[in-house]
């Protein structure tokens, strides 16, 4: 079993990316992204682990990881509307989730059209930061009430706060499946991913966990 993340409140929220599932040639997405295909062709691979009625016990628990201690939601345009256009939310769109989105607190969207936020069913409210990331990252930590920032993607979202040097840490899930084009995660980051270090490592029978954080690790480097 993985050693546990120490215990004990933060002296500031963190910035964290959960269950984002890579392919084995290191795509976040698939090719050609559209309204059919919003994970791009291919796509919808990444995430057949996380819903898998047998699915095993390692993958339950990263999965389950996820919602524990976060407050709120960062997420870019992409990942709450479809592709294409001018690249801004139509003013009727209300996400891919339906009337009671999965989320149940506040959930910041990077964009460049601004919107009045939209407040759905469950206690989930749709925030459209026209300002940045660094905005939308100071108004996530103030709403979190001392919990963690959860940032969703998509890849590209996950890349521009890589390089900012802003993310605390990162689970990235290897899914056993090659999509050979799309958009990928790590590829030419330069030194943004230096001073990462591995902090547990967890192989399933269907995929493998990775989680890393920024600096020297403080808690055993194998997972289970």
């Amino acid at each position: 079993m993985s050693s546990p993340i120490p215990a004990g409140p933060p002296s500031m929220a963190e910035l964290r990316v959960h269950n984002f599932s890579i392919s084995l040639d290191g795509y976040g997405a698939g090719p050609r992204q559209d309204m059919d295909d919003p994970l791009g062709v291919g796509g919808e691979q990444l995430h057949e682990w996380m819903f898998a009625a047998d699915a095993p016990e390692v993958d339950r628990r990263y999965s389950d990881r996820g919602t524990e201690g976060i407050g709120t939601t960062i997420m870019g345009r992409h990942m709450f509307g479809p592709v294409g256009g001018s690249g801004d939310p139509d003013d009727e769109w209300r996400g891919w989730w339906g009337e009671d989105p999965p989320f149940h607190h506040d959930v910041f969207v990077l964009t460049h059209h601004a919107r009045d936020p939209v407040a759905m069913v469950g206690g989930t409210t749709f925030h459209f930061v026209t300002d940045g990331i660094e905005a939308a990252l100071d108004r996530a930590r103030e709403a979190a009430g001392g919990r963690h920032v959860r940032l969703g993607g998509g890849v590209s979202t996950v890349r521009q706060y890589l390089q900012a040097g802003l993310l605390d840490e990162l689970h990235v899930v290897v899914v056993p499946v090659l999509l050979g084009a799309g958009e990928r995660l790590f590829g030419d980051l330069g030194d943004a991913l230096g001073g990462w270090t591995r902090v547990e490592f967890a192989p399933s029978r269907s995929v493998a966990h990775v989680l890393l954080r920024r600096g020297p690790a403080d808690f055993d480097t194998m997972g289970a």
